[in-house]
């Protein structure tokens, strides 16, 4: 098919700069990029038929590594120390 149409996991590394100059980067583009991401997720880890602790546990550890990375300023300053 058309290289604006394909994923990026089928496009080749020579091909890769025309692909992203294809892409959308308007603010409208970026919103539907992101939905079709969020959809393709829940139908990949969300809504399956026998659906395991998969997607729930990727969101949580998820979630755990971005909350830690906002908090680790606060919590670099906090920590105990064996020297004061």
């Amino acid at each position: 098919g058309p290289l604006s149409e394909r994923p990026l996991l089928e496009v080749r590394l020579g091909e890769l700069h025309s692909w992203i100059s294809t892409c959308n980067f308007s603010p409208q583009g970026l919103l539907g990029a992101v939905q079709k991401a969020w959809s393709s997720y829940c139908a990949k880890y969300i809504h399956v038929r026998q659906g395991g602790p998969a997607g729930i546990s990727m969101l949580l550890a998820g979630y755990c590594l971005l909350s830690y990375g906002w908090n680790y300023q606060h919590l670099k300053r906090h920590r105990w120390r064996k020297y004061h």
